[in-house]
């Protein structure tokens, strides 16, 4: 009988279920490809089982069926056949089941144990380093927090649909769509020409509003905001890593109430803005509008934010202000780099939420003396190719504009151009819009008229 506690000290595992996994796969070669959606190298706690599961996955990448004969001969070949126990060892393992029927209880009782190990490693190391005193507590739980989400990123288990299943799906989303004879199909943006081409923002989709400084970009999201959460009632959350939280909701009053912002900044109301001010205050307060106020939030913290602002408040839009805010977890690689993999984990948090997440963004100082391109994008070629619909903003400068351009009818605002310059599910264009620079908002060309 073991000793008390003896049992603490050994690392979780299965011997039984390790043995009944290889010997599925070694009586059956299809046993191979559903095991596999469950399982890696180093899985398996006992050295040599992972042998064995290693060779038999060489001998499945080789198109060869694997089975005792062919198993054993390519353990001979690399050398490892006395150190994974013989031939008589990977004999045995096809004694253990009567069939490869239960393959996938198998696989998957193999990678819970594995991952019950691998949670004790890193609890382990995180321990050492929590009486580590020259670490600082936010390095080390910010380790913790990513050393988790990594063992949960590579567990992801891999399947496959056939398309019978995925026809009736696509038919529902057609057939409601018909019936429901709206425009748009996602979640409207608030801008009916924009519509025309988007459909509204569609789930999964990662959205990228590009501008030069002090040409809109927040304007533009929060005019967006407004609408989807004030107007429509629609769950919506805004990152905002650039502006404080009062600074934020000034604007939204601004924009909502239509108040001068100068005025609303330093306090000379007229006695008629205060009604305004109060009406737009009672609207906004009972908006599903939800403000995450982080300067210099790490992605790990915003992805962490997200996934909790989803479950809890079920909001189906999230805005970003603005993708250059957001740090790595890795500060020592280069900035671009950083920023290819702040927009692939975004990408990735857009399909894992199963919402649209738009995320503002600065172009380079070429964006200025002509029309934005997908190349203008600034730090990082790949946000151009992890984005599904890029749009730009661009307004020309009083120099540059030609003598024939007409002002917005009303003369208030200043022409600006929302460039759709990609979308992987439609077309591209340009829609006309105004900026309201008194209220810090957009307005449709259309509704100026």
């Amino acid at each position: 009988m073991a000793a008390p506690g003896l049992k603490d000290k050994i690392p979780p595992h299965d011997d039984e279920a390790e043995r009944a996994a290889l010997g599925a796969m070694l009586m059956d070669s299809d046993a191979i490809g559903a095991a596999m959606q469950y399982l890696h190298k180093g899985d398996f706690y006992s050295n040599a089982n992972n042998l064995v599961f290693e060779a038999i996955l060489g001998v499945y990448d080789k198109s060869v069926k694997a089975d005792i004969l062919t198993v054993t001969g390519e353990l001979r070949q690399n050398g490892k056949l006395d150190e994974a126990g013989g031939a008589a060892y990977v004999s045995s393992l096809t004694s253990v089941v009567p069939s490869s029927a239960n393959i996938e209880y198998y696989a998957k009782t193999v990678q819970g144990y594995s991952l019950r190990r691998a949670l004790l490693r890193v609890s382990g190391e995180i321990s050492a380093k929590i009486f580590n005193e020259s670490l600082e507590s936010r390095m080390i739980l910010e380790e913790t927090q990513q050393r988790i989400f990594d063992l949960s990123d590579n567990r992801q288990v891999l399947s496959y649909k056939s398309v019978k299943e995925i026809v009736p799906g696509a038919l529902k989303i057609i057939e409601d769509a018909y019936h429901s004879k709206q425009e748009y199909t996602g979640v409207p943006s608030g801008f009916d020409e924009l519509e025309k081409y988007t459909s509204g923002f569609h789930p999964s989709e990662f959205i990228i509003i590009g501008a030069r400084p002090s040409i809109g970009k927040t304007a533009l999201a929060l005019t967006m905001t407004s609408h989807i959460s004030i107007k429509k009632r629609i769950p919506a959350a805004f990152f905002t890593l650039e502006m404080s939280e009062m600074a934020l909701m000034q604007r939204l009053i601004a924009m909502e109430g239509r108040i001068e912002s100068n005025n609303l900044r330093n306090g000379f109301l007229k006695s008629s803005d205060y009604q305004d001010l109060l009406r737009a205050a009672e609207n906004i307060y009972e908006a599903p509008l939800y403000i995450v106020d982080m300067p210099n939030m790490k992605i790990l913290d915003l992805r962490a934010q997200a996934r909790r602002i989803r479950a809890q408040q079920k909001v189906e839009i999230i805005f970003i202000d603005y993708l250059g805010l957001i740090s790595s977890e890795n500060n020592f690689i280069p900035r671009y780099e950083q920023i290819s993999e702040i927009s692939r984990s975004l990408k990735s948090l857009a399909r894992e939420l199963d919402i649209p997440i738009v995320v503002l963004c600065q172009l380079t100082r070429e964006a200025e003396r002509e029309k934005p391109t997908l190349s203008s994008i600034r730090d990082s070629g790949s946000i151009e190719q992890d984005a599904d619909v890029v749009m730009f903003l661009h307004r020309e400068r009083e120099s540059d504009k030609k003598s024939g351009d007409q002002p917005p009818p009303t003369g208030e605002g200043s022409k600006t151009s929302l460039i759709l310059a990609k979308q992987r599910n439609g077309p591209v264009g340009t829609v006309d819009l105004v900026f309201m620079s008194k209220y810090a908002k957009f307005e449709s060309m259309t509704k100026q008229s």
